[in-house]
């Protein structure tokens, strides 16, 4: 697995997962990742600033994004409405039962 950070330590292992840590562009992490991935896929993980910069990066190919119904106090939005993505993604939004939307976005 591989962390983006500003704050680079040595790696670790915990069980059968190893942590890499790097201070390096989306680029660059996913190019590491993809080749330590061996033809698999890789997953991209994180807060809105680390999705956001994949995403301006144009380094996604697909999301699942589960939207909350309620705000949580103060916080960075991933966007206004998932359809600012509409010019680079398909787009569909299911409503779960608990009120949740979940986003799927692909290209």
């Amino acid at each position: 697995m591989f962390v983006l950070t500003h704050h680079v330590r040595p790696s670790f292992s915990l069980g059968e997962t190893t942590f890499h840590f790097l201070d390096a562009t989306p680029a660059d992490a996913l190019a590491q990742a993809t080749a330590a991935a061996d033809g698999q896929d890789v997953r991209i993980g994180g807060g809105v600033t680390t999705v956001r910069e994949f995403l301006e990066a144009d380094l996604i190919d697909e999301m699942h994004i589960a939207v909350a119904p309620w705000e949580l106090g103060t916080g960075l939005k991933l966007w206004e409405s998932p359809e600012e993505l509409a010019d680079r993604f398909e787009l569909q939004q299911v409503t779960a039962p608990n009120g949740y939307t979940h986003c799927f976005l692909w290209r």
